[in-house]
């Protein structure tokens, strides 16, 4: 059986994010909106808005075992890249790409006491993008899109946290990883090769024969530089 939840749909916002806290009453909620004036990414960056975008807040409580909480952010990505298109790839922990690399969605998860809450940021059209970014669609899909793809992405979400952390896509994740096999670098660290992402959502990194784990909380970016041989 389906999870039930609330959907709520605003034209403009400060924040998904924000809403979907202060609205959450005990039942999943989903805001989505067609834009926001300060949303934000990770570690509290901005986040740019594309002329024809989707900002979508997911609030819930998990029954997760706590340890296995971060790997929701990742959970999170694959029902998006469902929602989007199987061409897309995962970039390790929070963005979805096309297959040249250029970001297409982001993800924001954040945590206050038992409520998570997990944001989407989708272009869905951007005709003249930065670069490293691009678009979902060539052409202007009007505001209905948005909030459909929304609705599956947050479908799909709640799908797999019913399904519980061990069956949580990590041989999919794996697959359409856009970081596995690439050298990395990070804040204060790098370069090394990304070779696996562990139980618990870590991306693990080999360097002189020595593996670490990277840990999203504490990492800001993972910026792939060369394609391993």
């Amino acid at each position: 059986m389906a999870t039930h939840y609330v959907v709520i749909h605003l034209d403009r916002v400060v924040s998904t994010q924000d809403e979907a806290r202060n609205r959450f009453s005990g039942v999943p909620s989903l805001i989505t909106a067609s834009g926001q004036d300060a949303g934000r990414g990770r570690s509290g960056a901005e986040w740019m808005n594309a002329p024809r975008a989707l900002a979508a807040s997911l609030a819930f409580v998990p029954d997760w075992p706590p340890a296995r909480i971060p790997l929701l952010t990742l959970v999170a990505g694959l029902a998006a890249r469902h929602a989007l298109g199987s061409n897309h790839r995962l970039k390790w922990p929070n963005d979805v790409v096309s297959p040249a690399g250029d970001k297409v969605a982001g993800l924001l998860a954040e945590r206050v006491d038992d409520l998570l809450v997990i944001g989407l940021g989708v272009n869905l059209y951007w005709p003249n993008p930065p670069a490293g970014v691009t678009a979902l669609m060539a052409v202007d899909p009007g505001p209905d899109a948005g909030p459909a793809i929304a609705v599956d992405w947050a479908d799909g979400l709640l799908a797999a946290v019913a399904a519980g952390p061990g069956e949580w896509g990590a041989a999919e994740y794996r697959n359409c990883s856009a970081t596995l096999g690439h050298t990395v670098t990070w804040e204060n660290g790098g370069p090394a090769v990304a070779v696996d992402v562990d139980d618990a959502g870590g991306l693990v990194v080999e360097s002189g024969g020595i593996r670490r784990v990277l840990h999203s909380g504490r990492v800001r970016s993972v910026r792939p530089t060369t394609l391993t041989d």
